[in-house]
Order: structure tokens, then sequence, then C-alpha cells
């Protein structure tokens, strides 16, 4: 069995994000990533399946986070509520690394398998959060309708947040989402 490399993960991603910008996603080989991150092809197998996955990785650690806080709110929450809770985990996450996120932005808006790879992706986060909403007791109408608000508002802000020369931060730009979608809403 080969060296365990703590940090593989992370050097791998640095090194494809790089590659991605530099020359496109499609003309990218797995073999060029793991050159450029001094490992073999065979290390970056071990952490992942093709290199679509380097850009959605943390899907799976984004969807608990939005689990465990939806799941964290009081019983007297309303379901928009619990869904501002899990929507400001994720921007607790996702904002801490803007520039990476920029650049996964720029890469997947760039070719079509990775945006419908980001629409499924969005999509299961949908439905993660209405089931979450659904096990507090919520109609599944209203849950579904609830969560799919939230992700919408979670995309409209994550894109305003990667696409703004200012540095205001992922949450504020979230609340401020939540709270454009409720004027909107009681407009109507």
């Amino acid at each position: 069995m080969g060296r365990w490399e703590p940090n593989a993960s992370g050097r791998l991603s640095e090194a494809a994000m790089e590659l991605y910008v530099e020359r496109g996603f499609e003309q990218t080989t797995v073999a060029e990533i793991a050159q450029r991150a001094g490992l073999t092809a065979r290390t970056f197998f071990r952490y992942f399946a093709d290199k679509r996955e380097v850009l959605f990785a943390g899907s799976a650690i984004l969807e608990e986070h939005l689990i465990a806080a939806l799941e964290s709110t009081p019983a007297s929450a309303s379901p928009m509520e619990a869904v501002a809770v899990a929507l400001d985990a994720a921007a607790t996450m996702l904002g801490q690394r803007r520039e990476f996120s920029r650049r996964r932005q720029s890469v997947i808006a760039a070719n079509a398998e990775l945006r419908e790879r980001e629409l499924i992706k969005m999509a299961s986060l949908s439905g993660a959060l209405a089931a979450g909403l659904r096990r507090r007791g919520v109609a599944d109408s209203d849950a579904s309708l609830a969560a799919e608000a939230g992700i919408a508002v979670f995309r409209v802000a994550f894109e305003r947040w990667v696409g703004e020369p200012t540095d205001r931060g992922l949450a504020t730009i979230m609340r401020e989402s939540l709270e454009q979608l409720k004027a909107l809403t009681a407009a109507s």
C-alpha cells in the first residue's frame, strides 16, 4: 500500500482548478491534474471518481451541513425560518473560499455537462431540505415549496457573491436574497 497523503485531495483540487481555468475543462486530463499536483493518476482516483467530481466533491458535506442546521432549529420555527437557518449554515461553509468558488463557477458556466451536473446537485439539495422539513411535520407540498424557494435563494445569492466585485460575505448576500424573496411574495 502506498504512502497516504493527508493533503492530496486539496492539492488535486487546486491543480485541477488551475488547469480548468487555464486550458478548459474538456482539454484537461486526469494525468495532467495529477502531474500538476505532484501526484500520480492512481492517487487522483483514490479521491475522485473522475475529473468532474473535483468540482462537486463537497456536495455531500454541504448537504449534511444544511440538514444538520435545519434539524437544529426549534420546532416552533416556520418552514422558511428553518430553511433560512440551513442557508446560513451553507453560507458559513462556502463563504470561506470565495476565489476558489469564483473559479469553480466560471468553469461550470463554460461547460454544458457541468451546468447539468450543478442543476442535479441543486435538485438533490432541494430534495434533502424538503425531506428534512417533512420530518419536522411540514406538509408535502409546503415542504417542497419551501425547499425549492430556499435553493432558488441559495443559487441567486451564490451567483451574486461570486460575481460581485465587493467583499461582502455570502451570508449577508444570502440573507438579502431571502428578504428580497419575502418582499416579492408580499407584493403579490
